[in-house]
């Protein structure tokens, strides 16, 4: 059974709206299943890998990982930077995010021991705070790993997002990621599922319709 049909509360008129353009996205393209990964470790280091690439590249930079036996945070703690850089080049801007990942690495041992679920187990907001510290993770990648590795209620923002709310006249154009985020959080209910399937479903939105040269005659949410 859909998702939204369990939301009983009383929302703002638009909660409401929000709520609204979330059913007919997911009665249109169903359930997205995301964040492709096993387990909270591998979607993490996928939420750094994909930063400015597509998702396949990231796929087979953690196959390569994968297939060293690496994908642990001791294994990549202690695997030098060189060898790391090697294994995710599939990924683009191998350089560059081979830090990232080290400085995520860093964190997560200077912080909680090198335990996922020590990290977890912080207060959402604290713990978000902390990761826009650590070099190479903005708002976006942190709310990916909160989301999506953490299980914890924030709401993604990415550039589809912002676009559909634009053109809906929901959001102004110069509203940044912490003005986006800060809407769906005042609107929604705090409820990981929705938060999990509603980013996903504008991804799928932004890419069938609401494309920069935008196909709105077509749009599922012409009307709106």
């Amino acid at each position: 059974m859909d998702k939204e049909i369990h939301l009983k509360e009383h929302f703002s008129p638009i909660g409401e709206k929000l709520l609204e353009i979330y059913r007919i996205l997911y009665h249109k393209f169903g359930p997205q299943h995301w964040w492709p990964g096993e387990g909270p470790f591998e979607i993490a280091v996928g939420a750094i890998l994909t930063q400015n690439t597509a998702w396949r590249n990231v796929e087979k930079a953690i196959a390569n990982l994968k297939k060293a036996n690496l994908l642990t945070p001791k294994a990549l703690y202690d695997l030098p930077y060189p060898y790391l850089v090697e294994l995710i080049r599939p990924a683009g801007f191998f350089n560059v995010k081979a830090k990232r990942l080290k400085s995520f690495l860093c964190f997560l041992f200077d912080e909680y021991n090198g335990d996922l679920t020590k990290m977890f187990a912080e207060e959402t907001e604290n713990l978000r705070q902390k990761l826009l510290k650590v070099t190479g993770i903005g708002p976006e990648t942190a709310d990916s790993i909160l989301l999506y590795a953490g299980n914890k209620p924030t709401f993604v923002v990415d550039t589809y997002t912002k676009r559909v709310l634009c053109r809906h006249h929901l959001i102004f154009e110069e509203a940044d990621y912490e003005e986006i985020r800060s809407f769906f959080m005042k609107h929604l209910p705090p409820d990981i599922q929705l938060f999990n399937e509603y980013h996903a479903l504008f991804v799928c939105l932004g890419k069938n319709y609401c494309r920069p040269k935008p196909l709105c005659e077509k749009c599922v949410l012409k009307g709106i």
